[in-house]
């Protein structure tokens, strides 16, 4: 299939509420959200959770990207986001996760061993909307991230649940530092970084 040929550019507020809707459809599938999230009412609760992330973390913290027509969005948090960001949403991230915040926490606490000590670029969420996958929207729009990544000569991190991703993250440079399943019967989680390109 041909590549998508789009603009890539910094998401601005305007930009939330489409984007919101493509990480919806992306995800509504996705082993951690479907076992993280209560199933009654899951869609509206993968819509809070998804706008949360845009807006309290990527907009208000990081550095989030999107393409013009909004079917792709990377979100990143980045070497001078505040180490401390995610803990004033805990009570909002229990809330929307309902009866499986337990489950979540725990997901969140076996996760956390994996994850780097040292400040760097953290590719936290990128979705694509399902009828545009597979055109190297994926690959364009992690690519300013990656950049600058480099360009501050950090090391960039992620996590997957889903084994078709690795290979895609690892064509981007990225190596597996660890990998293990998630408490409770949980998907299976891999921890990848990438060492900054000269």
């Amino acid at each position: 299939m041909a590549p998508d040929t789009h603009l890539i550019r910094p998401a601005v507020a305007a930009d939330v509420e489409p984007l919101v809707r493509t990480l919806v459809r992306a995800f509504e599938d996705y082993p951690m959200t479907r076992q993280g999230l209560a199933a009654d009412g899951y869609l509206d609760r993968l819509e809070r959770y998804q706008r949360l992330f845009l807006t309290r973390i990527g907009l208000a913290h990081g550095k989030v990207w999107a393409s013009d027509d909004h079917s792709a969005v990377a979100v990143w948090t980045t070497p001078r986001t505040p180490r401390d960001v995610f803990s004033p949403l805990a009570p909002e991230l229990r809330e929307i996760a309902g009866e499986r915040a337990l489950v979540a926490e725990s997901y969140e606490q076996a996760m956390s061993v994996l994850r780097p000590r040292e400040p760097l670029w953290f590719l936290n969420v990128v979705g694509v909307a399902p009828d545009r996958q597979g055109r190297g929207l994926g690959r364009a729009v992690i690519a300013p991230g990656l950049a600058r990544a480099d360009q501050d000569r950090s090391a960039a991190f992620l996590e997957t649940q889903d084994a078709g991703n690795v290979g895609f993250y690892q064509s981007l440079g990225f190596e597996i530092v660890g990998e293990i399943a998630l408490p409770h019967n949980g998907p299976t989680h891999w921890a990848m970084r990438r060492p900054p390109q000269r």
